[in-house]
């Protein structure tokens, strides 16, 4: 218990920060270490926040672009029959 209070105490480093968005930013692989920082309880507590949060405005970003996506179709095939 105690090695877990030290981790929570312990900043994460610019240069994990570095890494970790570097990371993140690779189109497949970064949306699988997103999974598991968050689910690992093993990831330090701000990184695992961090990766909670990519996620959710991914999600966000998915669902926004695919209400756009149908908005399109939807008036697409509206026009055409106009």
């Amino acid at each position: 218990m105690e090695k877990n209070e030290n981790r929570e105490l312990q900043a994460v480093s610019i240069g994990d920060w570095v890494l970790t968005l570097l990371i993140a930013s690779l189109p497949l692989i970064g949306f699988i270490m997103l999974l598991v920082w968050a689910l690992s309880d093993s990831t330090h507590p701000s990184k695992a926040n961090f990766a909670k949060a990519s996620l959710i405005w991914m999600v966000i970003g998915i669902v926004v672009v695919g209400m756009m996506l149908m908005f399109g179709v939807f008036s697409g095939l509206m026009s055409s029959y106009s």
